[in-house]
């Protein structure tokens, strides 16, 4: 699916992780971007996220300069804090110490990153192989609440918004010039981070979309309240019609989802193939469907990228 989607103009593949899923979510999306890197020649590989406190620092750093090597310089990385407390018990973690060690490890990270030698305990280290990328690959910090914002200005190359982004975009950019930084980037949080189905009989996707999605609903959102996030955008439900007003997934005829695309804004329109276990034949219909209908509709100057997501 990648190497189609690559193919056909897709502007960036989205790969992520979980640990101890009983639905057996990818444990490891350094690794997973490594295959989809040989296998691709433009999309960029966004690690959305990579769970830094849950990691080891250098070590982490070298994966990711594997990645930036392999795919030619196409990896970004949104760094999470974690929130699923079962994950951070799998590592010996617990949940309060997780902002402690996300402000310890994020630094040596992002100089490892560069392969310049800097000073780390008593001695001096240099991480190879360097970027392909300069000064090194782009790093944005995942936020879902103001204080996050305001810490990936400080530590990040910029945030990614977990929740509308009107409600950290202030405090992030407040942030960002009180420590005399130009703003760095803002993604995420807005209309076209909605999963697009293209499909001629949308009320009938939508039903054979439901197990799926209530799925993935469920899980992220039971994740979310084990650990108190009520503000999350995913909530635990088992009604559909719920799912469908959350607005985060959109079913259109390919009519309605040409225009959605012209509209979406610069980032593109977000396809999720194999969202919460759909059966892979499902999936390709959906990726063909959208590439034929939709995108080799558009005058070949006004195609939009696309994203990618796992």
């Amino acid at each position: 699916m990648c190497t189609y989607a690559d193919k056909h103009g897709c502007s960036n593949v989205i790969i992520s992780e979980h640990h101890g899923s009983a639905d057996g979510y990818l444990p490891s999306a350094l690794t997973m971007a490594a295959a989809i890197a040989a296998v691709t020649d433009r999309a960029r590989l966004s690690i959305s996220a990579l769970v830094l406190p849950l990691l080891e620092p250098i070590h982490t750093a070298e994966e990711t300069l594997v990645v930036d090597q392999i795919s030619g310089g196409r990896v970004d990385v949104i760094v999470g804090l974690g929130y699923v407390r079962s994950e951070l018990a799998m590592f010996g973690l617990e949940d309060h110490n997780r902002v402690a060690l996300l402000e310890q490890k994020l630094p040596p990270y992002l100089r490892a990153l560069t392969g310049e030698p800097f000073a780390a305990g008593e001695g001096t280290i240099a991480v190879t192989p360097g970027p392909v990328q300069k000064p090194r690959p782009q790093v944005l910090l995942a936020a879902t609440v103001p204080a996050a914002a305001r810490r990936a200005a400080r530590l990040a190359d910029g945030v990614h918004c977990i929740v509308p982004r009107e409600q950290l975009a202030p405090d992030y950019l407040a942030e960002r010039e009180r420590l005399g930084l130009d703003q760095g980037r803002i993604v995420g949080g807005d209309a076209s981070s909605a999963s697009l189905f293209v499909s001629d009989d949308p009320e009938r996707t939508w039903a054979v979309l439901a197990p799926s999605l209530l799925h993935e609903v469920n899980s992220y959102g039971k994740w979310a309240q084990e650990n108190g996030a009520n503000e999350h955008l995913y909530q635990p439900t088992d009604d559909l019609k719920v799912v469908r007003e959350m607005g985060m997934y959109k079913v259109m005829a390919p009519e309605d989802a040409l225009e959605f695309v012209t509209t979406a804004g610069t980032a593109g329109p977000m396809l999720h193939p194999l969202v919460g276990g759909l059966p892979p034949e499902i999936g390709w219909e959906m990726l063909e469907r959208f590439v034929n209908e939709v995108l080799l509709r558009q005058p070949k100057s006004a195609a939009d990228p696309f994203a990618v997501g796992n």
